[in-house]
């Protein structure tokens, strides 16, 4: 039986972010559940601030056009993203609106013919209070448009300076479950969305 192919993708390409750290958790538990995943490299994937006029002179950049590829041969994502000012950041958002733009096939099929029907999961994490809970309500709907089914189970991690350290490590179980939670959920959500569909 083929195994269950997630992306994993963060919001920051800061290397010591703490959204980093807590979507490393998260992918232990969509591994622990039975699926491969990639982590997406926000470095490797640089794009310019989407621009229509810029795309009609020069095209889709080659970086979303790999990316593109890279959902269409996944079942699910994993998103985790800091909160900038109670929203998600612009990195996710200008990275998956150029995902979401025509394949550059010349079919012109939009990009998320690549993402529609497939599992999302979210979570955040912040040295604040909430835990970035708000930028996780507009990242929701954000995902919804694009297509994904994204799990109920979520995870806001407040104090992530604290809790999670730059080692793997978690400080408490319910924070360390509660990540492994939304990657377990989105491996069986793929799961049951390929079994359908087969």
């Amino acid at each position: 039986m083929t195994r269950t192919r997630l992306l994993a993708l963060c919001g920051s390409a800061r290397q010591d972010s703490f959204n980093r750290r807590a979507l490393a958790v998260a992918i232990r538990g969509a591994k622990n559940a039975g699926a491969d995943v990639t982590f997406v490299e926000p470095r490797d994937f640089v794009m310019p601030l989407y621009d229509g006029d810029l795309e009609a002179s020069e095209g889709l950049p080659e970086a979303a056009a790999r990316l593109q590829r890279l959902f269409a041969e996944h079942d699910g994502v994993i998103v985790a993203t800091p909160e900038y000012n109670g929203f998600f950041t612009p990195l996710l958002k200008n990275t998956l609106d150029w995902v979401s733009r025509p394949l550059p096939d010349g079919s012109g099929k939009p990009g998320t013919i690549h993402l529609r029907g497939k599992a999302a999961g979210l979570i955040t994490a912040s040295p604040g209070a909430l835990g970035g809970i708000r930028a996780m309500q507009h990242a929701r709907l954000y995902l919804s448009n694009l297509g994904l089914i994204v799990v109920p189970e979520q995870a806001a991690v407040p104090a992530a300076n604290k809790v999670l350290g730059a080692d793997g490590s978690v400080a408490d179980d319910r924070t360390r479950d509660m990540l492994e939670g939304v990657g377990a959920a989105v491996c069986n959500l793929a799961n049951a969305i390929g079994r359908n569909a087969g």
